[in-house]
């Protein structure tokens, strides 16, 4: 089981890495509507795939797990 302070820090990464993406993503494109939409199903796209990497990444992060609540 994941301690709450684990849970946290992975909640805040996890933000501040959509955070850079839509940041990076907004500055490559207009405003229309069109682009806008591409825009959307390009963020949800992207952030699909780096939350899979994110997920990966803290499944090898032995940090924060508490051993000793886990169940057999």
């Amino acid at each position: 089981m994941e301690t709450r302070k684990r849970s946290l820090v992975k909640a805040v990464s996890w933000q501040v890495w959509g955070l850079v993406t839509m940041a990076m993503l907004g500055f490559m494109m207009t405003g229309s509507i069109r682009t806008g939409g591409q825009l959307a199903l390009l963020s949800a796209l992207i952030g699909f795939l780096c939350y899979l990497l994110h997920e990966r990444i803290w499944s090898a992060i032995r940090w924060g797990i508490d051993f000793s609540r886990t169940s057999a």
